[in-house]
């Protein structure tokens, strides 16, 4: 079981869904959350900072390292804010901050042919996952980096 965390941004605008992966970290990693918007005024610290497309989480990256080192048995320099990222310990729980709202309609439409046409519905749902991921490889989106 994966434990997920909602997190406001610091302007109080938007909210997301963190996942952290096999539970290794705990809600208390996740210092700041800042949406597009109140990044402006921020200055991003890539100690314990990472950018995504405008969106900048804050890491506590002493308890990350704690927690990664004794858990995971990695070394500490391992642990860094792409780290955590990256590799789903402390990240989206979808592809982007608000992916899930964005693509409902235009996946439901697709999921109508289900009944209709299975076959078209398969050929629709691929091509246009394969799209999406594409655009949002090309929006600079960091999950979809690995897809």
């Amino acid at each position: 079981m994966c434990l997920e965390i909602r997190k406001t941004c610091s302007c109080g605008s938007r909210s997301v869904q963190f996942h952290m992966r096999d539970n290794i970290l705990s809600e208390e990693v996740l210092l700041d959350l800042y949406c597009p918007a109140c990044s402006e005024s921020v200055t991003l610290n890539p100690k314990n900072m990472i950018d995504d497309n405008g969106w900048i989480i804050e890491y506590d990256m002493d308890l990350a390292r704690f927690l990664m080192v004794s858990k995971l048995q990695v070394t500490a320099d391992m642990v860094s804010p792409e780290y955590l990222f990256d590799s789903g310990y402390a990240t989206w729980q979808e592809m982007y901050p608000g992916e899930h709202e964005e693509i409902r309609e235009e996946r439901n439409e697709i999921i109508t042919m289900l009944k209709t046409d299975p076959a078209r519905y398969l050929q629709e749902i691929s091509r246009w996952n394969i799209a999406r991921v594409q655009r949002l490889k090309a929006d600079g989106w960091r999950k979809a980096q690995a897809a």
